[in-house]
């Protein structure tokens, strides 16, 4: 069972998926983001580097974008020649039936021979700026819809590989034949299994929109304006992932929940119900327990329930992650099956870690030698079924002898990171604090300053331990308070609050500052 839960902000919105009330994937993404994954902008060649095969190619980031030969696509003859008509106004249509296709470029040219300093350009973003990088960018343009993807100046309709039927492959692939327009290929994703013409034809005709509104924004576009804006990531990953499993979508903004719930009823109105607004006073995140997990799943050490942990290390070139069995042994086994058990257990995290913080590239994994190739087999088998279900592309090396794996996975986006340690704001991290500092000191004295001023109710938050320290317990500290000051008090804990820190609210939600 899927769950997606939405936190807004005034600057973002994050995005975390559940399974099993489990949390498998986080993203912030940025409020009026630029240069995401698929974004498309009429970039204007910079410069030419014959030595890369490459060029770079600004789009308004502040550093220019990389465009490499292979990354043309073999209709970039095409598509250039279709963008310099628009833009003088021959090309009077996006309906690509009597346009004219270029010859398909060579797959062993040169990128001088394709483009030249000055020259303005259709390109499509492939991985948004990492680090010091600018966008890496394409120009084989992809417009992807729930259960097709468009491509543009091509007549070849493929199917996706996780649809095993050969009965279906084929009835998808004759139905998509009939009803594409010419000049159009078609990419038939998983979704799409079983679904009735009408669906996807609607889906077909709402790509067909797309493509137009990108011809209309080139006629007046400005060299680095956004010609066709990827939708928001909240609703790109519904897209993606929606299914019959998918089971709730509670976002806390009304008006990400309204764009989630017109998305839903253009595209699967059977699913329009799932769609929730929390109004609930406590956070969403920490109402169904989202923080808590984030605290515990980032970090160097990501620890198991049984005791098994996971040191996860970041480097500019690869990630390498070191398995270790903690105190998970059990006596009936040897030592090959315990370690056997801890890999296996092990594999299932390390699939979710990665999916969580969105690790690309290269992953070194040291799991616990084996000497069995039969076990070294089965974790393999393990790590591969693991990742079945990541979207994001991949490969896995079996283990060697010395229980290495490395895993290689589409880098698209930045790595999330969640800071989950903080500087103590008593002593500013330099581990010495005054003698006379104590939090719950501070806190009875500002209520004994508020019951002064007449206040008789009040909401108190505080970090999850000291609110634990005040309600715990037979005689509570709280129930002291109330009955020495004639204040009635509430206790909220977040884990989003500093350890020492603490806060007064009024029965109207609004801090209280004395």
């Amino acid at each position: 069972m899927y769950e997606l839960v939405i936190s807004s902000s005034p600057s973002d919105v994050v995005i975390a998926l559940l399974k099993d009330k489990k949390l498998i994937e986080l993203q912030k993404e940025p409020k009026n983001t630029k240069y995401a994954v698929g974004d498309i902008y009429l970039g204007k060649v910079r410069k030419v580097l014959p030595g890369l095969n490459a060029a770079f190619v600004d789009v308004g980031y502040e550093k220019d974008a990389f465009l490499h030969y292979f990354d043309l696509g073999p209709q970039f003859s095409s598509l250039k020649k279709f963008v310099q008509n628009t833009r003088t106004g021959k090309e009077k249509t996006s309906n690509l039936l009597y346009f004219k296709t270029e010859k398909e470029i060579s797959k062993e040219g040169s990128i001088d021979e394709m483009v030249k300093s000055g020259d303005q350009i259709a390109v499509q973003v492939a991985k948004e700026p990492i680090s010091t990088k600018g966008p890496r960018i394409g120009t084989e343009i992809s417009l992807p819809g729930r259960y097709l993807v468009l491509v543009p100046f091509s007549d070849r309709v493929s199917i996706s590989q996780k649809i095993g039927n050969p009965k279906e492959k084929d009835r998808l692939r004759n139905l998509m034949k009939q009803i594409k327009p010419k000049n159009f290929g078609v990419i038939v994703r998983t979704n799409a299994k079983d679904k009735k013409v009408s669906a996807l034809k609607a889906d077909l005709d709402d790509l067909l929109n797309k493509w137009n509104s990108l011809f209309e924004n080139l006629k007046s576009a400005k060299p680095a304006d956004r010609v066709l804006g990827e939708i928001s990531r909240t609703s790109t990953i519904v897209r993606d992932i929606l299914n019959s499993s998918f089971e709730k979508i509670v976002v806390d903004d009304p008006i990400v929940f309204d764009e989630i719930k017109d998305y839903l009823a253009e595209k699967a109105p059977e699913k329009e119900k799932i769609v929730q607004l929390y109004k609930g006073e406590t956070p969403i995140f920490e109402h169904f327990k989202i923080s808590k997990q984030i605290k515990n799943s980032f970090g160097k050490t990501a620890t198991l329930s049984n005791g098994i942990y996971l040191v996860i290390e970041h480097t500019e070139a690869c990630h390498v992650i070191d398995v270790n069995s903690g105190n998970r042994t059990q006596k009936t086994k040897n030592q090959e099956e315990n370690a056997l058990a801890v890999n296996l257990d092990a594999a299932e995290e390390i699939a979710r870690q990665l999916r969580l913080r969105d690790m690309g590239g290269i992953i070194v994994v040291d799991f616990i030698d084996m000497k069995d190739p039969a076990n070294r087999k089965a974790l393999y088998q393990k790590m591969k079924d693991e990742m079945a279900s990541d979207r994001a592309k991949h490969s896995i090396t079996p283990p060697s002898k010395f229980g290495l794996i490395e895993i290689t996975r589409q880098r698209v986006r930045p790595v999330t990171n969640v800071v989950n340690t903080e500087e103590c704001p008593s002593c500013q991290g330099t581990g010495k604090v005054e003698a006379t500092i104590n939090v719950v000191d501070q806190i009875e004295s500002e209520l004994s300053a508020l019951s002064n001023k007449g206040i008789k109710q009040v909401t108190l938050g505080v970090h999850p331990y000291i609110a634990a320290f005040l309600t715990k317990g037979l005689l509570t500290v709280r129930w002291k308070w109330q009955r020495q000051y004639g204040v009635k008090i509430k206790v909220m804990s977040l884990f989003e609050y500093g350890f020492l820190d603490f806060y007064f609210y009024d029965k109207d939600g609004q801090e209280i500052n004395l």
